[in-house]
C-alpha cells in the first residue's frame, strides 16, 4: 500500500481511530487514580508500612514523569503505532504482575513499570490524533481527548470503590486487561503508523540530562511535603534538578542534533499553551486534592460516594473541551483562553463560601462549571502546543505538554496543601483554646489535619469529641477559603499570561521549514 492510499485510509477511518486512542488513553488516566482508594485494603492485605503506601502511588508518578520526554522522541524516531502498542503491552504485563504480588515492595516495582508503560502511551496518543487530523478537526480532536482525560479521572474512585467494596482488591490491576486486549486488537487495524522524517541521531547526553533533571525535580516534590521542605536531600534534589535543567538546556542549544529543540519556545502560541497547561495544572491538582479531603473528611462521604460526586467535574470538562474548538475558530484561541480563566476565577470566587454544611447541589453546580471553564484552557492550550510544532515533533510536544501539567500538578499539590494545612493548623489551635479541659498533647495531635483531628476526636468523651471533631472542620473550612484564594490568583496570572502573549489564530509551519532547523 503506498504513501497516498495510508493517508487516505487513515482520514477515513479517523474518527475510529480517535475511539481507540481514548481507550488508550483511560487505561493510563484511570489508574492514575484507581490506586489511591484502595491503599487501605492494601495495607491491611499486604501488610505495608505507611512509607511503602506512599511509594506504591509516588513510583508511578516518578517514572511516568522522568521518562514521557524520553518516550515522546522515541516514538516521533521509531515509529508512534509500535511505540504505544508497546506501552500497553508493557502496562498489562505490569498490571498483571500488581495484580499477584505477595508484599508492598514488589507492589511498588510493579507500579514504577506500569509507570513506564503509561510514558509510552499517553505522549504517543495526542501525538497520533496530531497527525491523523487535519489542522481545520484537530482542535475538536483534541477537545475530545482532553474529555476523555477528564472521564478517566472521575471514573478512577469510582470504578476502584466499587471493586473494593464488591471484589477482591486484586481487580483494580486486572480491570487493565480487557481494556488492554480491546485497545491493542482495535489498535492493531485501526492506528497507523507516523514518524519524523527528518529525525537526525539520537541526543543520548540530552536524554540522560533530561531524565536525571526530572527524576531529581519529581523525588524532591514527593519527598518534600513528607521530609519537610528544608530537609537536606530534599533541598539537594531540587537544586540538583535546576543545576541539571540549566545543563540540559544549554545542550540542546549547542548540540546539532537535541532531544528537544530550544528554538520551539521562540513560538508564542508553544509557550503561551505550555504555560495555560502548566497554569491549569497548578491549580487543578491542589484544588482536586483539597476537594477529595472536604467530600470524606468535612461531608463524611466513603470513597465511592465521593467518586461519584466528582462526575460533574468530569462532565462540565467533557463538555468545555468538547465545545471549545467551535469558539476557537470563531473568536480565536486567546478570547477563549481568556474566557476560561475568567470562568475559573468567578467559580472559585464562589467556592470560597462553602461552609461545612453546604449542600451538595450547589457544590456540584460548582463542580460543573469549574469542569466547563477548565476545558476551555486545556484544549484550546493543547491544540497550540501541537499546533505550534512540525506533525513530526508531535510525539516531544505532547510529552512536553503532559509533562508540564504533571510536574506543575506536583508543585501544586505541594504549596496549596502547605496552604491549607497552616490555615488550618492555626485556625483550629485558636478554636481548641474555647473547648474546655483540652490537653496540650490532644490540641497538638488535632491540629496535625483534619483527619488526624477526627480520629482524635473518636478517642474523646462524645461532648469533647464532638466539640473537637466540628472545629476540625470548621478549621478545614478556613484553610480552604484561603486555599481557593490561592487558586484565584492563580487563574489571574494564567489570564494575563493568555491575553499578553497568546496569538489570537494558528499559524501553520511549513514541513522542510522544520527540516531546515
Amino acid at each position: 500500500m503506498d504513501k497516498a492510499a495510508v493517508g487516505e485510509r487513515a482520514y477515513r477511518l479517523r474518527w475510529w481511530t480517535l475511539v481507540v486512542i481514548a481507550i488508550s488513553v483511560l487505561i493510563v488516566v484511570i489508574d492514575s487514580s484507581i490506586v489511591n482508594i484502595a491503599l487501605p485494603t492494601l495495607q491491611r492485605e499486604l501488610g505495608t508500612t505507611l512509607s511503602e503506601l506512599q511509594w506504591i502511588i509516588n513510583a508511578y508518578i516518578m517514572s511516568f514523569a522522568v521518562l514521557m520526554l524520553l518516550m515522546g522522541s522515541l516514538g516521533d524516531r521509531y515509529g508512534r503505532a509500535p511505540m504505544l502498542q508497546a506501552g500497553i503491552i508493557v502496562f498489562a504485563g505490569a498490571s498483571l504482575g500488581a495484580a499477584f504480588t505477595g508484599s508492598g515492595t514488589q507492589l511498588i516495582i510493579w507500579r514504577a513499570i506500569m509507570g513506564i508503560g503509561g510514558a509510552m502511551i499517553l505522549p504517543t496518543t495526542l501525538a497520533i490524533v496530531t497527525n491523523v487530523f487535519p489542522r481545520e478537526e484537530r482542535g475538536k480532536a483534541i477537545g475530545a481527548w482532553a474529555g476523555m482525560n477528564a472521564i478517566g479521572v472521575a471514573l478512577g474512585p469510582i470504578i476502584g470503590g466499587a471493586i473494593i467494596d464488591k471484589l477482591d482488591w486484586n481487580w483494580i490491576f486486572l480491570i487493565n486487561l480487557p481494556i488492554a486486549v480491546v485497545a491493542l486488537t482495535a489498535g492493531w487495524f485501526l492506528i497507523p503508523n507516523s514518524r519524523d522524517p527528518y529525525a537526525k541521531r539520537a541526543d543520548y547526553p540530552g536524554t540522560a540530562l533530561s531524565c536525571m533533571a526530572l527524576a531529581a525535580l519529581v523525588f524532591g516534590l514527593i519527598q518534600g511535603d513528607g521530609w519537610g521542605w528544608t530537609h537536606g536531600a530534599v533541598v539537594g534534589s531540587l537544586a540538583a534538578s535546576v543545576v541539571l535543567i540549566a545543563i540540559f538546556i544549554l545542550w540542546e542549544r549547542h548540540t546539532d542534533h537535541p532531544m528537544l529543540e530550544v528554538g520551539f519556545f521562540r513560538s508564542a502560541r508553544f509557550s503561551a499553551g505550555l504555560a495555560g497547561v502548566s497554569l491549569t495544572g497548578l491549580g487543578m491538582m491542589g484544588i482536586v486534592f483539597g476537594l477529595t479531603l472536604y467530600m470524606q473528611l468535612v461531608n463524611g462521604y466513603t470513597a465511592l460516594e465521593t467518586g461519584v460526586r466528582f462526575l460533574p467535574l468530569a462532565l462540565g470538562m467533557f463538555i468545555g473541551a468538547g465545545s471549545a474548538d467551535l469558539l476557537d475558530k470563531r473568536f480565536g484561541t486567546k478570547s477563549v483562553m481568556g474566557l476560561g480563566f475568567a470562568g475559573l476565577i468567578a467559580v472559585v470566587t464562589l467556592t470560597s463560601f462553602w461552609e461545612v454544611d453546604t449542600a451538595f447541589w450547589q457544590i456540584g453546580a460548582l463542580f460543573f462549571g469549574f469542569g466547563f471553564f477548565l476545558g476551555y484552557i486545556v484544549a484550546p492550550a493543547t491544540d497550540a502546543v501541537m499546533g505550534a510544532l512540525p506533525e513530526a515533533k508531535a510525539g516531544v510536544g505532547s510529552a512536553m505538554n503532559a509533562v508540564s501539567r504533571m510536574v506543575a500538578g506536583s508543585i501544586g499539590i505541594a504549596f496549596l496543601v502547605a496552604v491549607l494545612n497552616g490555615i488550618y493548623s492555626s485556625s483550629f489551635k485558636d478554636a481548641a483554646s474555647a473547648i474546655a479541659g483540652l490537653p496540650a498533647e490532644v490540641v497538638e495531635a488535632a491540629s496535625d489535619s483534619v483527619g488526624a483531628a477526627l480520629v482524635v476526636a473518636q478517642q474523646l468523651p462524645p461532648e469533647t469529641g464532638a466539640a473537637v471533631a466540628q472545629a476540625a472542620r470548621e478549621s478545614f473550612m478556613d484553610g480552604w477559603q484561603t486555599m481557593a484564594y490561592a487558586i484565584i490568583g492563580i487563574s489571574v496570572l494564567g489570564a494575563l499570561v493568555v491575553m499578553k502573549y497568546m496569538p489570537q489564530k494558528h499559524e501553520p509551519i511549513p514541513e522542510d521549514q522544520a527540516a531546515q532547523e
